[in-house]
């Protein structure tokens, strides 16, 4: 499980440091995606075909089915770990999160999220964990 909240920075290659705690999980190649919220989601192999599982269930009449579908495989990327412990962020997708320097990396459960620092910090202002714990009773069926 991920989990932990690590800020790197991008270098002018764009590349990344994947912090040690997070590197033996994701392991040595994983799959990095546009993700929700302007952030990327990377997910191990084994995460990653368990996603892929999910997303072939989806109806291919549905158009928002099929948005979904395109939206998620048509950015992901297999990633390698070098020996330093980085791994390249493509152009794409660093256009697409805003990545310029400062980024945070966090564990969410099942995938690791790739923030812009800026955008991350901007939104844990709109998070109230009061409001969320109210609705999560609609979530959870509690």
């Amino acid at each position: 499980m991920f989990i932990g909240e690590y800020e790197h920075t991008v270098d002018a290659k764009g590349r990344v440091i994947m912090p040690a705690k997070l590197r033996d999980d994701i392991g040595e190649k994983f799959i990095l995606t546009k993700g929700l919220d302007g952030c990327l989601f990377a997910y191990s192999q084994t995460e990653w075909t368990n996603f892929e599982e999910k997303l072939k269930t989806l109806p291919l009449t549905n158009k928002n089915a099929r948005d979904f579908v395109r939206f998620f495989l048509s950015g992901a990327i297999e990633c390698e770990i070098d020996k330093q412990g980085r791994f390249l962020i493509p152009n794409n997708l660093r256009t697409y999160s805003k990545l310029d320097k400062d980024i945070v990396i966090i564990g969410v459960g099942t995938r690791i999220e790739v923030w812009n620092k800026q955008a991350w910090l901007q939104s844990g202002e709109n998070i109230s964990a009061d409001e969320i714990a109210e609705n999560m009773d609609k979530l959870l069926g509690i």
